[in-house]
């Protein structure tokens, strides 16, 4: 044992500021509730990581300028994903006061039953992320014109913002163009296309269980669901110009998509196109929002892409659904981030999280106690660390070599990181995709959780997969090393 091992610390030790942290959370989501997020949470992560610090300096030595390069390190690399934000914001607020998401509402609430709504939304979701390669950009923009859908629609919030996200990470996943995608393949050494290709044996099946799931819950709804599409349609014509012309932004944003613009930029580039629009079509809106001062069109619209608007409609719930937040309603999204991921970095320089994963690798002897652990690590490391990348890439390199020893593929390691580190970080709250997610729909985490059956599934199918042993094979190398 080397010396970097002998100052590991014990894996109960680890598991403090865990338990600190887990038990703070609580305490905030009960006295906060959907609030928590405005300061509460950002505390919690604050004192896990002060806990985190304390024991590592006061009883293992390890010096301050250790975390301080680990923060730097890991603040550094969530630069873009920062910006990103900041661009969702902006596109967030010009695309539902240009009138693009009122028209597709408009056109949606027409077309699609409610019956069939949330098989609907997440086979659009599933398809629109697939070619983008992104989820983010997928529930930022037809995602959130998909639940000001189902609200008319009468469907509940929690079961869209389950469709939209199942579809967004199915398509998410399985896209060449995806940046997990790319991130689990190239940090286990397999082909990216030999690595989609070997998720399809655990992917499709969940997803075809999510399609059949939401199919039935749609038919169920059948009676009990209370359409509100006159008033809807009535109140969004008398507020805006509902013009097809509006959707010229959303045709443009999926060309440059499809171009393989860098999400950033096709986000910013959408934005400003959306503003072009909403000066055009949506001049009354403007003005009502920028009252009260010079240019107030103008003013309008940076209002538009920076702070909150109201748009009155005369429906109150019409009302909540076309306000938006803009670069403002980012700000406690962004701040809780940067805790989080300063709470994730804090953990890796203390190596405590290293201890916690070294102890269950230690158990690992056999497949599916293999691929179990393995998933359980993505979920616990999206936990610890807040962050789906750090996740996918400190999963990967704990487990390579004992996948190697086993005898096993790097594909099924490259395939079960995904199934788990990609696909569950919606799930925790205070992960840098369930903090972005629950923000852009308006939806709290653990409100659209129970109802994300795609995100749920699929770690489950890898291990059910891993239990059967189907298309599992060893290397050739070390055939005889049965696992």
């Amino acid at each position: 044992m080397n010396e970097t091992e002998c100052r590991l610390p014990h894996p109960l030790v680890a598991a403090v500021p865990l338990l600190v942290l887990i038990g703070l959370l609580a305490v905030v989501i009960t006295l906060f509730g959907s609030d928590s997020l405005s300061g509460g949470s950002q505390i919690a992560l604050l004192m896990g990581l002060a806990t985190c610090v304390a024991i590592s300096m006061l009883i293992y030595r390890v010096p301050w300028k250790a975390f301080e390069v680990q923060m730097t390190k890991t603040l550094g690399g969530i630069a873009v994903t920062l910006l990103i934000l900041l661009a969702v914001g902006m596109l967030s607020g010009s695309w539902m006061v240009s009138g693009v998401v009122p028209t597709l509402i408009y056109y949606g609430v027409q077309i699609l039953s409610p019956q069939f709504f949330l098989i609907g939304a997440c086979v659009i979701c599933a398809f629109v992320s697939l070619l983008s390669g992104s989820s983010w950009t997928t529930i930022a923009t037809i995602g959130v014109a998909l639940l000001g859908i189902g609200n008319a629609l009468g469907v509940s919030e929690a079961w869209t913002a389950g469709a939209i996200i199942s579809g967004a990470y199915f398509g998410d996943k399985m896209s060449p163009l995806s940046d997990t995608t790319i991130l689990a393949s190239s940090t286990t050494g397999v082909d990216i296309f030999e690595h989609i290709r070997y998720m399809m044996l655990t992917t499709i099946p969940a997803f075809l269980i999510t399609l059949v799931i939401f199919l039935v819950a749609g038919l169920g709804m059948g009676s009990d669901v209370v359409v509100q599409v006159e008033q809807y349609t009535e109140g969004l014509a008398s507020t805006f110009n509902i013009s097809l012309w509006t959707l010229l932004v959303p045709v443009l944003t999926a060309v440059l998509i499809a171009r393989r613009m860098p999400s950033l930029i096709a986000l910013f580039l959408s934005a400003m196109m959306a503003g072009v629009m909403a000066l055009l079509l949506q001049p009354h809106i403007l003005s009502q929002i920028g009252e009260g001062g010079d240019w107030p069109i103008i003013r309008g619209l940076a209002i538009t892409y920076y702070g909150a608007t109201a748009v009155d409609t005369g429906n109150a719930s019409l009302n909540d659904l076309v306000s938006t937040g803009g670069m403002t309603g980012m700000l406690n999204t962004i701040w809780l981030i940067i805790c989080a991921m300063c709470f994730g970095a804090v953990m890796v320089a203390s190596g405590m999280i290293e201890s916690i994963t070294r102890l269950v690798i230690s158990w690992v002897r056999h497949r599916l106690g293999l691929v179990f652990s393995t998933a359980g690590t993505g979920l616990f490391l999206n936990i610890a660390t807040g962050d789906q990348f750090i996740s996918i890439v400190l999963t990967a390199d704990m487990f390579r070599h004992v996948y190697k020893r086993l005898g096993y593929e790097q594909r099924l390691l490259s395939r079960t990181c995904e199934d788990s580190a990609t696909v569950t970080s919606v799930l925790v709250p205070w992960n840098t995709c369930g903090m972005t997610q629950s923000t852009v729909l308006g939806v709290s985490t653990l409100t659209y959780l129970p109802y994300c059956f795609f995100n749920i599934l699929s770690p489950l199918m890898t291990i059910i997969v891993a239990a059967i042993g189907w298309r599992i094979k060893h290397t050739k190398e070390n055939a005889s090393a049965e696992g």
